[in-house]
Parts: C-alpha cells; sequence; structure tokens
C-alpha cells in the first residue's frame, strides 16, 4: 500500500471561489492509501512547494496527488519538487480540477464533487503506479513527411536547415499540393507560383531532401524515434 499525501491548491480564486478546497482535503483523507491531506493558496510557490517537501519527508510519502491546474502547466514544476525530497517524480498525479472543474462548473456544490472524484480517480492511479527510471533509447535522426504541399516542403525545408535527413512522399507526380493550382493567396493576395516555386526548387535541390512522387505509404510500424515505413 502507498501511503500518499493529497494536497488541495486554492489557485487564489480560480479554484476556490467556485470549489470548496477544505471540503475537497477532508473527503478524500480516508481513501486507500492516502495519510496526509492539505490545502494552500498557491502551491506551486515556494511556500506550497516547501509543505510538499516537507510532508514527503516527514511522512515518508511514496507517492503524492497534487489538486491543481492543468499538468501541462505546472506537472514539471511538482516532479522536480518530489525530487528534491528523495520521492521518485513518477510518483506525482495531478488532479485537473482548474480547467476540468472550476473554470467550467458555476454551481459551487456539483464543482466541489466533481474535483472530490477526479481526486479520487487520482489516488486510485497512484495506488498502482511504479517508481519509474528514465533512459535512453537510440533513435533514428531522420523524418518522414507525408504530401508534398506547402506545409510539407516547409517542414521539410526546416527538418533539413536542422540537419536531418527527410523524406517526402507525395502521391501526385510533382510536389506543390493545392497552392500550384492556385493564382494568388489569401488574404494578402499574393502570386502563389512566387512564392511556392522557389521553395519547390529548394526542397528538391536539398541534399538532405529526398523526394518521393506518384508514392503512397503502403504501411508503417515502429514507435516514436524508430518507424519502420514501406512507400509503395
Amino acid at each position: 500500500m502507498q501511503k500518499i499525501g493529497v494536497f488541495v491548491c486554492w489557485c487564489g480564486s480560480n479554484i476556490a471561489a467556485t470549489v470548496d478546497v477544505k471540503k475537497v482535503a477532508e473527503a478524500v483523507k480516508d481513501e486507500p492509501g492516502v495519510v496526509y491531506t492539505a490545502d494552500y493558496q498557491y502551491m506551486c510557490s515556494e511556500g506550497g512547494q516547501s509543505m510538499i517537501r516537507k510532508a514527503i519527508k516527514d511522512y515518508g510519502l511514496t507517492g503524492i496527488v497534487v489538486c491543481s491546474c492543468s499538468p501541462r502547466m505546472h506537472e514539471a514544476t511538482f516532479r522536480k519538487t518530489a525530487t528534491a525530497a528523495g520521492l521518485n517524480p513518477y510518483m506525482v498525479e495531478i488532479a485537473n480540477i482548474r480547467e476540468q472543474c472550476s473554470w467550467i462548473h458555476k454551481d459551487r456544490e456539483e464543482a466541489t464533487e466533481k474535483a472530490i472524484v477526479l481526486t479520487r480517480t487520482a489516488i486510485a492511479k497512484l495506488n498502482l503506479n511504479q517508481p519509474l527510471t528514465a533512459g535512453e533509447s537510440p533513435v533514428t535522426k531522420r523524418a518522414l513527411v507525408i504530401g508534398g504541399g506547402i506545409a510539407g516542403i516547409q517542414s521539410a525545408l526546416d527538418i533539413a536547415e536542422a540537419g536531418y535527413e527527410v523524406d517526402i512522399v507525395e502521391k501526385s507526380p510533382t510536389i506543390g499540393g493545392k497552392m500550384a493550382q492556385l493564382d494568388k493567396t489569401f488574404p494578402t493576395l499574393d502570386c502563389a507560383a512566387c512564392i511556392l516555386t522557389p521553395k519547390m526548387v529548394d526542397a528538391a535541390q536539398n541534399e538532405k531532401i529526398n523526394l518521393y512522387t506518384y508514392s503512397e505509404i503502403e504501411s508503417v510500424s515502429g514507435f516514436v524515434g524508430n518507424f519502420n515505413v514501406k512507400i509503395k
């Protein structure tokens, strides 16, 4: 059984104005594995992070749930906080009670109940988690762009400029796509060919770009960094 700490953030009034944060902390204190709960105005602040680090050490926590904003915003922050206190960073779960709760509800009671459910879900997941160790895996430093329109051409040029080999697969006889059929572009009404033609030439002459016209993707297998693609 894990020893879990739950930390509920007010996020100023962003969360606390709609969600009863103290009720959330109280409601989950008897959930399986939970040994500590607390709420604080700004968990991402130094004061909030200090509270988390202290609780990890004082209670010997093996995992934490932070009820706050989107993990996109502060998951890395709380993982660093956990690491600083000696906790595996992958034993941190974020319950998003801001974007997925307080910001989309007006009824305080309903928002609070939903926040409790989201927190319980994160706790249940954390009880099944195992500490992970980051590792490295060899990757093929090469990219495939499917479609040789203006977007595909520009993407390939950018990748090639960064120093990587790139393949463009286009089912038509030539690259250029729909833009090659236009006279002007919206909204500036610039000459389409004046923009597109130099890029087509650059792509064709770039030694890091391989063009496969009259071609289609037959199959894709493998995984990120090591895909195997069959072209016909």
